[in-house]
């Protein structure tokens, strides 16, 4: 069985207009994501050129990302982990 043509697309109509703009949107932001990811890379580079750990960095930059109370709780689930290991 085939597949049925996608339905045609006046490209005079309004949903035509409505879909070049949200993909020229999408287009942009993703510009724009990659201009960030690129000042991030340099900033991480700077860190490391400065005697900084940067997987450190970025582990911390994690942490902060999170809840306070959910960061307690997997600290205390690691502690209790590596005593049963022996580790601690």
């Amino acid at each position: 069985m085939a597949a049925s043509p996608a339905p045609a697309v006046d490209p005079s109509s309004v949903a035509a207009d409505q879909l070049k703009s949200i993909i020229e949107r999408i287009e942009r932001l993703e510009e724009e994501k990659a201009g960030i990811a690129g000042d991030i890379k340099d900033i991480y580079a700077e860190a490391k050129a400065n005697g900084f750990d940067v997987k450190v960095l970025r582990k911390i930059i994690s942490l902060r990302k999170r809840d306070h109370d959910e960061r307690q709780e997997e600290e205390a689930i690691l502690e209790l982990y590596l005593q049963a290991l022996g580790m601690a």
